[in-house]
């Protein structure tokens, strides 16, 4: 299909599975695309506070927690009346790449989640 352009692509980075410990999720590029939203999806929660943060880096490499003014809407803290939630956070920064980290507080059974990064609004640029 000749002259047809992606206007969203959908990457893993913080895998489902059932936590109980801190994690990082993997980097996502954005490379040619203007803007992601970050979608974040409980299934059951047994105890613990598990809080998403979402950060950026420009290598891959260094990941920092993304600015408050660089999100559309606000990261979870993820509790036990949370389960079967789904949470979406806009991320309008610069750096080429975010991922998806969860530190977990109080768990000993912890709770099944998981976060996809959706890239939005394709470049008109090419990416470098």
């Amino acid at each position: 299909m000749l002259g047809v352009r992606k206007t969203a692509t959908i990457a893993q980075s913080l895998t489902p599975a059932a936590r109980t410990a801190s994690a990082n999720g993997t980097g996502v590029d954005l490379a040619g695309y203007e803007r992601a939203l970050v979608v974040v999806e409980s299934g059951t929660i047994t105890d613990g506070t598990h809080t998403i943060e979402v950060q950026e880096s420009a290598d891959n490499s260094t990941f920092t927690a993304v600015a408050d003014t660089d999100l559309e809407g606000t990261e979870p803290a993820i509790a036990a009346a949370n389960d079967d939630t789904v949470w979406t956070i806009g991320y309008v920064g610069t750096k080429r790449y975010v991922r998806v980290a969860v530190t977990v507080a109080g768990a000993t059974t912890g709770g099944v989640y998981g976060a996809q990064v959706v890239r939005l609004g394709p470049s008109r640029k090419q990416p470098h």
